[in-house]
């Protein structure tokens, strides 16, 4: 075989190195483009890891558990509000942990003493409680506790022995069918209850709490203060059992005959909300039932600095936009009365206190406002008719008979058809404290 080669071209060929220099052209490409693309997907990833080498990068998100941890440990401390937000964030990390819903439920109950939309909220965690595992009764007590408060009493009774069908020895449901049972005036169920509560768990506040209410409606109140001094004891960072303790002592010190006797309980609740603010200095609620306190006590002028720095704290608190009126309105300070409870209306609307309408319009009564006073007590008149008010309720009678003083005294009504007939024993609505 013969091998013919042309001399004329070089030994060594150039087209392989060009072929070569094509090829490493190419792999270079790709590096970057694979490198760019690398960078794209862990932006986030590398901006942190940069921002940790100079000493800036945000805290690592905890795990559901620090989260649930974090928040156990503010509210053992009584720091609602800061436990309720962290437990929340455990929830939306592991949504069908029924620990977390339950413990998050509860927290949701307790806000609800300030906020009631927050019920809601703890309804919907027991369904979600109830559908992750319905074999655990947590679901139930919650949602039966949660119906209970929101206004349904009737509705968190099934629900509660639905709960006792999975287990009935768990406290919870027992307290929370104990207070829906009570709200339909079963209080000798509720009694039963309440006691059988107690039974399981002697340490469960939330227990304490509710025995006293189906104590007190029963007229065992030395009883009902035993209760909820108990429950101060197992748990004395938590505000609840303060404020009902200190509500039970204003509501005996109404009824009490001995002057001394009602002076020492309105100073033994007053000392009570006093603690929830030395917990707590941002407490809107303790410092409206402060103003409530003192207005019952009739120290007038302590009562509205306690009301204006209720709404101070939280603009939108509607019950003490109608207390600091109704503070304003004992005073005679008509015109700051009516700009107070005209606020309470903008924030709730139908659902404002009674005093935000009654009041209000007495208010402009006495400011010759004739036609401001009639509209508006002809619409407290109807909200009272629609609530089925009964002929002897003092607030009806205070209406009936600010509509009586219009067609008395201003020309324009004289002899204008009152919608109802005034009773002959009508209580005059003159200011408290002229």
């Amino acid at each position: 075989m013969q091998i013919h080669r042309d001399y004329s071209q070089p030994f060594f060929s150039n087209r392989r190195r060009k072929r070569r220099w094509w090829l490493w052209i190419s792999l270079y490409i790709l590096l970057i483009g694979g490198f760019l693309f690398a960078v794209d997907s862990n932006f986030g990833h590398l901006q942190t890891m940069a921002l940790a080498a100079i000493g800036q990068a945000p805290p690592p998100t905890p795990f559901a558990s620090e989260l649930a941890t974090s928040a156990m440990q503010r509210y053992l401390a009584g720091n609602l509000p800061d436990a309720a937000a962290l437990m929340g964030r455990a929830v939306e990390q592991q949504p069908t942990n029924v620990d977390y819903l339950y413990e998050y439920g509860r927290m949701l109950l307790e806000l609800g003493d300030d906020t009631p939309a927050y019920y809601a909220q703890a309804v919907d965690m027991g369904d979600r409680a109830i559908s992750a595992n319905p074999n655990d009764p947590r679901g139930y007590a919650l949602k039966a506790r949660a119906l209970d408060l929101s206004g349904d009493s009737a509705a968190a009774i099934p629900v509660g022995q639905a709960g006792l069908m999975v287990d009935r020895d768990f406290a919870p449901l027992y307290s929370a069918l104990s207070n829906a049972y009570r709200e339909i005036d079963r209080y000798d169920v509720a009694i039963q209850n309440a006691e059988r509560a107690i039974e399981i768990d002697p340490l469960d506040p939330s227990a304490r709490r509710i025995y006293a209410y189906a104590l007190n409606w029963v007229g065992r109140y030395d009883e009902a203060i035993d209760q909820l001094e108990q429950a101060i004891q197992l748990n004395p960072n938590l505000s609840g059992p303060y404020f009902e303790l200190a509500g039970l002592y204003r509501s005996r010190a109404v009824r009490a005959q001995d002057t001394a006797l009602a002076i020492q309980l309105y100073a033994d609740s007053i000392a009570l909300y006093e603690q929830v603010l030395a917990m707590q200095p941002e407490n809107a609620r303790a410092y409206l039932r402060l103003c409530d306190a003192y207005f019952e006590a009739r120290e007038n002028i302590r009562a509205t600095d306690y009301c204006q720095e209720a709404v101070n704290i939280n603009p939108e608190y509607a019950q003490a936009w109608a207390s600091l009126g109704q503070t304003q309105y004992s005073r005679r300070n008509y015109e700051s009365a009516i700009e107070s409870f005209q606020r309470c209306v903008q924030i709730a609307g139908d659902e404002a206190d009674i005093r935000c309408f009654y009041l209000r319009g007495l208010a402009h009564y006495y400011l010759a406002e004739c036609d401001d006073a009639w509209n508006i007590l002809s619409d407290a008149l109807n909200m009272m008719q629609a609530n089925n008010a009964t002929a002897d309720n003092p607030v009806l009678l205070s209406i009936q008979e600010g509509l009586r003083l219009v067609t008395v005294s201003c020309p324009a009504y004289v002899n204008r058809a009152l919608p109802t007939a005034i009773p002959p024993t009508a209580i005059p609505p003159t200011p408290i404290g002229g």
